[in-house]
């Protein structure tokens, strides 16, 4: 991704390269769990958070937030804090 920023009324381009956090499916994490640690952790609507845990589920795992590696560190941290597998790629 691309953005731009001002610096003295001239543009200057800023390349931004966007990861993905992906939370992988287990066997001892409920799904009431999972979908409360989105909604804390990634700050997920209930539907959302609802819909990617039953992604994760049957499909084995779900890109569960987008952004900039610095902001998903945090976020992927909490989760493997919380007993739950996840990676930024």
């Amino acid at each position: 991704m691309q953005t731009l920023e001002a610096f003295d009324g001239q543009l200057l381009e800023k390349i931004v390269e966007q990861r993905d956090l992906i939370v992988y499916n287990d066997d001892f994490n409920t799904f009431d769990f999972v979908i409360e640690s989105l909604i804390k952790v990634c700050k997920h609507e209930v539907e959302q958070a609802t819909q990617c845990t039953y992604l994760i589920h049957y499909k084995g795992k779900c890109q569960v937030k987008r952004g900039e590696y610095k902001d998903l560190e945090l976020m992927c941290t909490a989760l493997l804090d919380r007993g739950i597998t996840a990676e930024i790629e």
